[in-house]
Formats: C-alpha cells, structure tokens, sequence
C-alpha cells in the first residue's frame, strides 16, 4: 500500500496505522473491524477516478454550436440466384416397423445413389431426418389399434447449378423420392451484393442530410455514427428468367431474382 492510499486510511479513521504487514503492531485502539473499514474507503476513493472516467464514455455529442440528425436508409441489391437448396426423401408404410424401415432404406439407397450421379458435392447433402411412425385405426367405441407403420428419410441437398435443378429434380423422383419441398433459392456471395446496397443506403443518406441542412440554412459538418441492420436473408423477386436443363421432359424452374436490402441508421452533425 502506498504513502498516498496510508494517508487516505489515516485521514479516514483519525488514527495513525502501522506497516500493513505488521498486523502484530496495530496499535489497540484501532481494532481490526476498524482497519478493514478504512482500508474499504480508500479503496473506495482510489476507484472513483476509474468510475468516473466509465461514465464519461458516452454517445458522441454535437458540438456546442451543431445540431444531430439521425436519418434511417435502406437500399437493396438484386442478384440472379446461382444456388438452391431442396429437402427431398422417401416415405414407406409396412405391417411392422422392421419391414418398413428395411423397404424406406432400400429406396433410400437409390435416391443417395441418384443424387451422387447427379454430380452433387458430399458437403451439399445433409441428413435432416429419419422417423418412424405408428399408424392407427380409430373406432368410436374401442381404443385406437395399430395398423402399420411409416418409415420416412429426408435430406436437404444444394444444387450450384441452377441450370440443372430441375434435371436433378426428375432424377430424384425417378430414383424413388416421393417427397420433395422446394427449391429456395440463394445467392452464394452475398457480400458484394451487400456492399452494393451498403454503399447506395449511404448515398441515399448523405443525400437526405444534405436536403435538411440546406433547407435549414446549415451544412452537414460530419457523420457521428453509423449502425448497421438488415433481415440477412435474400428476397425472391417477380420471375426475372426461366432455368432449364436439357431436355423440355425437365421439370421447368423459374430462378428468377433475390433482392439483398441493408438498413443504415447514421446520425449527421449539422452546423453553420
């Protein structure tokens, strides 16, 4: 413990204190409650500084003479996806559970099969499901008895070729899938598409700013801060084109365009 932090303990209790590690001399009259009172006010003291600096951290302020404006702008990028994504899997009914999860993996196997010869990627496939159900046959006067079971497997799978989405579709279904939920479409680099709409929800801003200050007879001195949101995912737009593959037999898919919007809120300071 330092001089300074001795003389605050000092000060604090009227009573003079020894060295702090010769508790064996602490005079009688200053008991240990009271030293540990006097040392927790000079610890006190000694942290105000500190609290009072982290106080101080605050928003950014106008300056004496400005004024803040906050504007909110938002502003979008459109793309043609290059990408989709679709669950698709297979549902089977049997007797007895054993028989129905056989015959659902036999199938399975097949629609695996196809989705590799399809040329899509391992890293594009990904299990999302496997479930087995009892069925039951409800009468009004009895109690519900099982009839049977459902077996069903489904993955989710991302095709890079748009093109060939509906190619890879048919194949599925010629396999043997017999559930298919999808496509959604994607864009696989979204952050220059972002930047775009970043750039344009500044410019906008900026141009907004610049209105209110010339209306009111000021200048936009600087911007204060800047915050970023935005809902992160793409939006699909009207059909912009349609994407087939091969052969007119294909099933048609319309990819059409993903709409990327970014939100700025920027404070401006405004002065003469």
């Amino acid at each position: 413990m330092n001089r300074h932090r001795l003389r605050m303990i000092r000060l604090a209790t009227g009573q003079a204190l020894p060295h702090p590690l010769m508790e064996s001399n602490m005079p009688q009259s200053l008991t240990r409650p009271a030293f540990a009172a006097a040392l927790a006010i000079a610890l006190t003291l000694g942290a105000l500084p500190a609290m009072t600096a982290h106080a101080q951290t605050s928003a950014p302020q106008a300056s004496a003479d400005g004024t803040l404006l906050s504007i909110s702008a938002e502003a979008e990028a459109r793309r043609v996806p290059d990408m989709a994504t679709l669950s698709t899997g297979v549902v089977t009914q049997a007797a007895d559970s054993n028989a129905a999860m056989r015959a659902n993996a036999e199938q399975m196997e097949r629609v695996v099969a196809a989705i590799r010869k399809a040329g899509i990627a391992e890293r594009d496939v990904q299990t999302s499901g496997v479930n087995l159900h009892p069925q039951y046959q409800h009468n009004n006067d009895r109690a519900p008895t099982i009839t049977g079971y459902q077996a069903s497997n489904t993955v989710n799978i991302t095709v890079r070729d748009i093109g060939k989405l509906g190619q890879v579709m048919d194949a599925l279904v010629a396999a043997g899938a017999n559930q298919i939920n999808g496509p959604s479409f994607d864009v696989e680099d979204k952050e220059s598409a972002y930047d775009e709409a970043r750039r344009a929800a500044v410019e906008k801003a900026q141009a907004r700013a610049g209105m209110y200050a010339k209306t009111l007879g000021l200048r936009v001195r600087r911007i204060v801060s800047i915050s970023e949101g935005g809902d992160g995912f793409p939006r699909p737009m009207p059909m912009m084109a349609m994407a087939r593959a091969g052969k007119m037999a294909d099933t048609p898919i319309a990819a059409g365009e993903s709409s990327l919007s970014v939100n700025l809120d920027i404070v401006f300071e405004l002065g003469r």
